[in-house]
This record gives structure tokens, sequence and C-alpha cells, in this order.
């Protein structure tokens, strides 16, 4: 039985159209009209074309953020991806660990990015659950009311090496240069910001689980699934991602079949300059580019 872990309203969601402009070397953006509830929102994230990839002024539904989140287990590095059913697009992908960014964060889409860690990423010990800090900055801890968290033992953020093409909002370079792609299928920016997880040394029995949000009844609701940890390790390589596919239950890593059909989101497809035109990608699509590459 799933675990109900927090409701929220999703009309107190505002968020705001860009304008972007883009050209070979940086991209900017800025916030324009009125704010957007999340119905709103949806409604303008419709295809949109742009003809040159690297050169572009054009207005988009909403600016999104996404984790490219590295952990380090056992003296190996893994991606964090969860697997989330997609509403709106009728789908079920593995995806980095994103969301979408309020009017109020579009300054600094990159406290958007830790709170969506600290919403979806869930990190369990023999002790308690775990909470994040980055730099001198605690995550929030939004499952409190139904989560132990431990007191004592957290796991820590650490912004990795980022984009060497400057994303501004207006005139403003944002912070740890995120990487940037238009999806076109949904009109939308998004930011990719390139993370590290390391875990406290003394945490024994580790389990890592993902918290998926579903609208039911009118509400925003988060949920867990003991049975199902929807969060998933993709084993690097010398910094590459391999064909392994792995669950983390008390300390266990346990394969997963990649022989199934497997589908990541759109941030995982070819780009194309500051673009990217698929929906997602199968995995062992991606599987052969990386080894063609």
């Amino acid at each position: 039985m799933p675990l109900t872990l927090a409701r929220k309203d999703p009309g107190s969601f505002k968020t705001l159209a860009l304008h972007v402009e883009a050209d070979g070397h940086q991209l900017h953006y800025q916030g324009i009209g009125l704010p957007l509830n999340f119905a709103q929102m949806q409604a303008r994230r419709r295809p949109v074309q742009i003809g040159n990839s690297q050169q572009f002024s054009v207005e988009l539904a909403n600016l999104g953020v996404s984790v490219r989140l590295t952990l380090h287990l056992d003296g190996r590095d893994y991606w964090v991806v969860v697997r989330q059913q997609r509403a709106d697009r009728g789908d079920c992908v593995l995806k980095l660990i994103s969301g979408y960014v309020p009017a109020h964060e579009l300054n600094l889409p990159l406290l958007t990015a830790l709170h969506e860690v600290a919403e979806e990423c869930l990190v369990q010990s023999e002790a308690g659950w775990l909470c994040g800090r980055f730099a001198q900055t605690w995550l929030p801890t939004p499952y409190a009311d139904t989560l132990d968290y431990h007191d004592e033992q957290h796991f820590s953020l650490q912004a990795q090496a980022g984009s060497t093409h400057p994303v501004l909002r207006g005139q403003m370079p944002l912070l740890e240069r995120p990487f940037a792609y238009v999806h076109l299928p949904t009109a939308s920016l998004q930011l990719v910001y390139n993370m590290r997880l390391e875990l406290p040394s003394l945490a024994r029995e580790l389990s890592l689980f993902h918290a998926d949000e579903r609208l039911i009844g009118g509400h925003l609701v988060a949920e867990l699934q003991p049975d199902e940890p929807d969060l998933y390790l993709i084993p690097l390589h010398r910094g590459h991602p391999t064909s392994e596919l792995y669950t983390l239950q008390q300390g266990m890593l346990d394969p997963v079949d990649t022989r199934q059909p497997l589908w990541l989101s759109e941030a995982f497809a070819e780009r194309d300059g500051w673009l990217v035109h698929d929906e997602r990608i199968a995995w062992q699509d991606w599987i052969q580019r990386l080894r063609a590459a």
C-alpha cells in the first residue's frame, strides 16, 4: 500500500511564460506576462518550431529544472534516475529528478532544484530518514510530519562542473552554471544542474526511494511505494554511464532487467544545438548511441 507523505493545493503554484534568446555562446531568459497557474501553464506546453538551433528568439511556456545527480556508493559512482508516469504525455519514463520553477524562483532556479532533490530522493538508513545539506544550506524536510528524519546524519550535495555556455536570467548569470536546452514538444526551457551526493560514512543498510506526486481529488498527493522504490542507479565507468541498472535496498544493489521495454526522458535524447526534438528515447537506443560515441 502506498504511504501518503503530503498533500498540496495545486492552485498555489504560479509561474511565468518566458522570452528566450540564444546564440552560439549563451542563452538569456526573462519572465513575461501575467502569472500562470498550473492548468494555464500546461495549456501553453504545445509543440513549437525553431528553425536555427544555435540562434533564436522565442516565447516558451515555462522553466523547468532537472538534477543530474551522481551518487558515490562503496567506491563507485552512479547516476540517479526516477520512474515517473507522465499523465500529460501518456508514458512512463526514467528521468532525472526534476520539477517546474515557480515565478518567485525564476531568479534562482537552483533553489527549485534543491527542493526537488529533497522531495523526490528519499534516503533511508537503519537509524531513520536522512535530510540533506548543500554547502551551508539545509535542504527542506518536506515530509517531516510523516517520516522520522535522523537528527545527526545527513547526506551532502555538491555542485559539479557546469556548462561552458552561460545561462542568464536577463543579464544575471545563473549560479552553478546549469546546462540548458529548449524542449520543442513542450515549448519549455529546461535547466540541468550537475550535482554530487555524498552519503554519511556511518550510515548503514541504506535504501533509496522516490516520492512521486499525483493529482488526486483536486490535490497534489506525494506518495511512497515501499515495495516499488522507483529510484534507480546507473553505474558509471570512468565517468561514463554503463548499460546496467540497479535499485538500492537495505544496503544491497538489486539488478534490474533492462531487456524489458524501458524509456528515458528527453534529457537523455540527442541534442541539436540548444534544442531537443524528442519526447523520450528507448533505453537500448540510448545505450547504442553511447557505445557509438
